[in-house]
C-alpha cells in the first residue's frame, strides 16, 4: 500500500506530528476491534511521524509460515494468543514505532500488561455499522466465520470493552477519511504526552 504524502495545506498536521514525534519514547500500540482501522491508520500514522510500522498479525504469519486463519484452525485460539504475545513482546523490545495489534491481543491480560508497561496504547473505537462494512470486505477473519458479523461484533465489543478501556488514549475511527482519524490520534497523543 502506498501512502500518499500530506499536502502543503496540511501544515498544521505536519507541525503537530513533528511536535508529537519529538516526544514519543515508546512504541505506539493500536488496539481495538477488527475492522476499526488499526493497520491502515497505523501505516498513515507511522508515515507522518517518520516511525517504522509493523502489523503484529503479519509478523505472526511470517513467523508461523501460516495465515492467522490457518493457525486458528490447526492449533486453536490459545496457541495463537501465546504466539501473538511473544511476537508483540519482541516488536516492543526492538522499539518498533507504531504497532497494529490483532483485535484480541489487548484482551489477553499478559499482553495488555506488557503493552501498558512498555508502550503507548491507543484504543481505536468505532460504531458497529462501520465495522460491519469494513470487515465485509475480507473473508479472512476466523472469529466471524459461521455467524452474523453484526451480532458477533456486538458481542465482541461488549466482552472486550473493559480491556480496551484500560488504554490511556481512546480515539473514534469513523467512516470518514482516514486522515481525520490520524489527526484525532495526533491530537490525543499530543495531549497525553
Amino acid at each position: 500500500m502506498t501512502i500518499e504524502p500530506y499536502s502543503p495545506a496540511d501544515a498544521r498536521t505536519r507541525a503537530l506530528a513533528t511536535r508529537v514525534a519529538g516526544r514519543v519514547r515508546r512504541p505506539i500500540v493500536l488496539v481495538g476491534l477488527m475492522g476499526v482501522g488499526k493497520t491502515s491508520i497505523g501505516r498513515r500514522l507511522s508515515h507522518i511521524l517518520s516511525l517504522p510500522f509493523t502489523d503484529a498479525d503479519e509478523e505472526i504469519e511470517r513467523a508461523a509460515r501460516m495465515t492467522v486463519s490457518e493457525v486458528f484452525a490447526q492449533f486453536g485460539e490459545a496457541y495463537f494468543r501465546d504466539g501473538e504475545r511473544r511476537v508483540i513482546a519482541r516488536l516492543m523490545a526492538q522499539g518498533h514505532g507504531v504497532i497494529a495489534t490483532g483485535g484480541g491481543a489487548f484482551v489477553q491480560p499478559d499482553t495488555r500488561a506488557l503493552i501498558l508497561e512498555s508502550g503507548i496504547a491507543i484504543w481505536l473505537d468505532s460504531d458497529i455499522a462501520t465495522l460491519v462494512d469494513r470487515v465485509g470486505r475480507k473473508d479472512t477473519r476466523p472469529l466471524l466465520r459461521g455467524g452474523d458479523p453484526a451480532e458477533i461484533l456486538r458481542r465482541l465489543q461488549a466482552e472486550r470493552e473493559p480491556a480496551y478501556a484500560e488504554a490511556p488514549i481512546r480515539v473514534q475511527s469513523g467512516a470518514g477519511p482516514q486522515a481525520e482519524t490520524v489527526q484525532r490520534v495526533l491530537e490525543a497523543l499530543d495531549t497525553w504526552l
